[in-house]
């Protein structure tokens, strides 16, 4: 049964769905990260300023989207986690941690590249505050960013600890904005105004029916690379696209076509190892690739996956002499042989959610004056043959 939530936000922005198109499997009620039991999205967007103030003067046009993995109660609850970096132009703080221990226990932060440390300070401020239990132990949680300089004055702090604050005790289980929210306030993708995208789909095993679900940060790819159902949208829209302009950054330096960052998060409550989640990160670039993209060295293409399943296993905490720990500990997991339709649900999920975030969009004016078009809805249509 088809939800209004598959075809518009929140805010009232059309979706890909709503405008017409159409795609494989089956989303959750939202179709969206937050369809998977316990997830929880928030996020804070700074606009400010008309765009005619000159660097590191104005305007702001960014923001923090953060992503609760088992919900403000379950924050210092280990999930199961695995990541993949297709290409390391990027930063995703805590990778290290989930290398070595396959595991995630904090909220997850998105944001643009100069305000890492501040989004990765605030989270630690909003356990300490909330989870003292936890915060008496060590933090290193997750941060990812992707770089919004061409419409944020991006060197400007602006991004503050009550931000990411009021995204965490503002997240919720329902139905996500897209496009120019949050972290994905000032991203641009394929020469269009990016951003914030999400999709969800069913998977079934056995008796079980489990959700995989996924958030984008997109801000990536070139206008001429995109292709949506094959056809090569971005070489036939006639747009504006300041943003591969030879003028507008310096008189001797220019972004490629391409560059920027996307940031991957796929979520499930389906029981899996965390070298199957690895697995489900290593597909997102197939569903990029749907969409065009062939990866940019400028880019950087981080994604990261986790299971809130097997509650209560994976925890690494210092061992108390009261109760010293004696039993084993153990987790479920999926077979590997039917892994597959995991794999084809994330390739699903991320192939529309690039497609939410730039049909749920507007045209934006940033910093200087720069100017990024949504993607033209009638134009698309007519491409498409959509009615």
């Amino acid at each position: 049964m088809i939800t209004s939530a598959w075809l518009h936000t929140p805010d009232g922005h059309t979706r890909a769905r709503g405008l017409g198109l159409e795609f494989e499997g089956e989303p959750g009620p939202h179709n969206a990260i937050t369809d998977v039991p316990g997830v929880l999205v928030g996020t804070s967007t700074i606009i400010e300023g008309d765009g005619e103030h000159r660097y590191l003067e104005g305007p702001i046009r960014t923001g923090v989207t953060m992503i609760l993995p088992r919900g403000r109660e379950g924050v210092g609850v280990p999930c199961a986690a695995g990541l993949y970096s297709m290409n390391g132009n990027g930063e995703m703080t805590g990778s290290h941690w989930i290398k070595e221990s396959g595991s995630l226990s904090t909220p997850i932060g998105l944001t643009n590249t100069h305000a890492v440390g501040t989004v990765h300070r605030g989270i630690i401020d909003w356990i300490a505050s909330n989870r003292p239990n936890v915060a008496a132990q060590w933090q290193l949680p997750v941060v990812a960013e992707t770089w919004d300089g061409f419409l944020n004055d991006i060197n400007g702090v602006h991004v503050k600890r009550y931000h990411v604050l009021e995204a965490i005790d503002h997240a919720n289980a329902g139905p996500c904005n897209e496009g120019s929210v949050g972290g994905g306030t000032g991203m641009n993708c394929y020469g269009f105004k990016g951003g914030n995208g999400t999709a969800s789909r069913k998977v079934r095993f056995g008796s079980a029916t489990y959700t995989v679900g996924v958030h984008l940060q997109c801000n990536f790819g070139g206008r001429g690379e995109l292709t949506i159902k094959g056809a090569p949208v971005g070489r036939a829209v006639d747009a504006p696209c300041q943003i591969q302009s030879d003028e507008w950054f310096d008189a001797d330096r220019r972004v490629p076509p391409g560059a920027g960052s996307v940031i991957a998060i796929v979520a499930t409550d389906a029981p899996l190892l965390p070298q199957q989640l690895e697995g489900l990160a290593k597909r997102v670039p197939l569903g990029l690739a749907r969409t065009g993209t062939t990866g940019s060295h400028f880019s950087g293409d981080i994604f990261l996956a986790f299971s809130t399943a097997n509650a209560g296993s994976l925890i690494s905490e210092f061992p108390s002499a009261a109760n010293p720990r004696s039993e084993l500990d153990s987790l479920s997991f999926i077979p590997w042989g039917d892994i597959d339709s995991f794999y084809t649900a994330t390739v699903r999920c991320v192939e529309e959610a690039v497609l939410n975030a730039l049909i749920a969009n507007d045209d934006m004016t940033g910093r200087n004056g720069h100017f990024s078009p949504a993607l033209p809805h009638d134009q698309l249509r007519s491409i498409l043959g959509l009615p």
